[in-house]
């Protein structure tokens, strides 16, 4: 049983998620930096320097389903790989505003195709025991690149002088030249093969390769679960056979966001020192952020196929809502910054071992084979919209000089708290359990 395999393109292809979180979190380095050596106003700054690239996540997860289904996952892994290379260089050699924007905007294009492409090659080559942790492998790869990031951020400050933040975005090409050349040696999605290509013999080989020992079972429940999706007429994303799966995957991506979670990830050393660190400890305690986010991804990991996706999506409700209540409570009341500082690393390991842990596990498997990459981008695309409108606005409220709550941002950690506690209701009303359950087995179960 050639489980190394297995996890050795779960891995290769999660890669795509180290990239994501670096990619992210990295221009929290360059904000202030960029926001000064172009004298940009808080509006453009907000729109064409920070949110950019989330733009780009936007168009990339919202077009990413039909490619991904026409020629396949492994394919526009190899092509994402490109992006972020060109993406890499461009961005780090800029010399204006609107070139810098243009290449974060080639790189978020590529996040957004990963976070449709990645999770469904893994979620396809997994099995119903382990497909919790390893679409999770994903997540993980998220939430330490952008450790490394904040670590690669604080380092380099001082290395380059004013072109500090060059050197902190330069470092992105190294993963990415690393993922492109091992894309390269993916074996492809065995249902895809099956269900798109109608080959069986490249599916049975690939599905050997990744450590599936009943592969003749397997195989006719694939092509059992394709003829019923063909028998309903049901190969287009948005029919009303798929109702209770688009309203899942749009709720969950939605209230991802609603926590704040970028937010607090792209801002991280502006709210420190807004919380009252001094700059340079500001960054450190970044660090903290992006060490707690790691170490409850892992908790999140090891739970998700134990207790399950909706027991662990409860969890990180109510740890949102007391760290969100409490932060907004801190910053009202000028509480002391290890106070702040120990709600908001409670706010992190709570969308760590919830939200984040489970969102693009859920997505990837809610969607029958013949829509799951559309499905996917559609959960994408919601997610990655509300991500841009989020941080696009975050610098007209948080902004030192021109803010609107310049002196105190409490009101909007409070608005975050209020939106958990909705979550924590559509939870508890909606949200199916999907632990331990085949893709195709869910596919039945999930069907409107």
């Amino acid at each position: 049983m050639n489980q190394g395999k297995l996890f050795q393109s779960t891995v290769v292809a999660a890669l795509a998620g180290f990239i994501f979180g670096f990619d992210m979190v990295v221009i929290s380095g360059a904000d202030k930096p960029i926001q000064e050596l172009w004298h940009t106003t808080p509006l453009f700054h907000g729109f064409f320097i920070m949110s950019m690239a989330l733009w780009g996540t936007v168009i990339g997860s919202v077009f990413a389903g039909a490619p991904t289904e026409k020629y396949g996952r492994k394919k526009v892994l190899i092509g994402l790989g490109i992006m972020f290379v060109a993406s890499a260089i461009g961005s780090a050699l800029a010399q204006d505003p609107y070139t810098f924007s243009f290449f974060r905007f080639i790189g978020g294009v590529a996040i957004g195709i990963s976070s449709v492409a990645a999770p469904t090659y893994i979620s396809e080559i997994s099995n119903k025991n382990n497909r919790g942790k390893l679409v999770g492998m994903y997540q993980f790869n998220i939430v330490f690149g952008i450790l490394v990031a904040y670590l690669s951020n604080y380092f380099l400050q001082g290395f380059g002088g004013a072109n500090d933040w060059r050197w902190m975005l330069a470092v992105l090409l190294l993963p990415s030249v690393l993922y492109t050349l091992m894309t390269l040696g993916l074996p492809e999605s065995p249902r895809w093969l099956l269900s798109e290509k109608n080959d069986e013999a490249t599916a049975r080989q690939n599905l050997k390769e990744v450590g599936v020992d009943n592969i003749d079972e397997t195989i006719q429940e694939m092509k059992a679960s394709n003829e019923q999706e063909k028998s309903h007429g049901v190969t287009k994303l948005f029919t009303k056979h798929h109702a209770k799966i688009i309203s899942l995957a749009f709720f969950v991506a939605f209230f991802n966001q609603a926590s704040g979670i970028n937010f607090l990830l792209y801002y991280a050393p502006r709210i420190l020192e807004e919380a009252g660190f001094a700059k340079n400890n500001s960054l450190l305690s970044s660090i903290s952020i992006g060490l707690m986010n790691l170490i409850f991804t892992f908790v999140g990991l090891w739970l998700i196929d134990r207790i399950g996706r909706k027991t662990l999506l409860i969890i990180g409700s109510f740890g949102y809502i007391i760290s969100l209540s409490m932060v907004a409570y801190g910053f009202m009341a000028h509480s002391s910054p290890e106070f702040m500082l120990s709600f908001l690393l409670l706010f992190i390991a709570a969308h760590a071992i919830g939200q984040g842990a489970v969102i693009w596990v859920l997505i990837s498997e809610i969607f029958p084979t013949q829509v799951r990459a559309k499905g996917q981008a559609f959960g994408a695309s919601i997610h990655w919209i509300f991500a841009a409108l989020i941080t696009l606005i975050t610098p007209v409220f948080l902004d030192s000089e021109h803010g609107i709550f310049k002196n105190n941002p409490w009101p909007i950690f409070a608005f975050f708290s209020v939106m958990m506690a909705m979550q924590l209701v559509w939870i508890i009303l909606k949200v199916p359990e999907t632990k331990g359950v085949s893709l195709e087995e869910l596919q039945k179960k999930l069907a409107s």
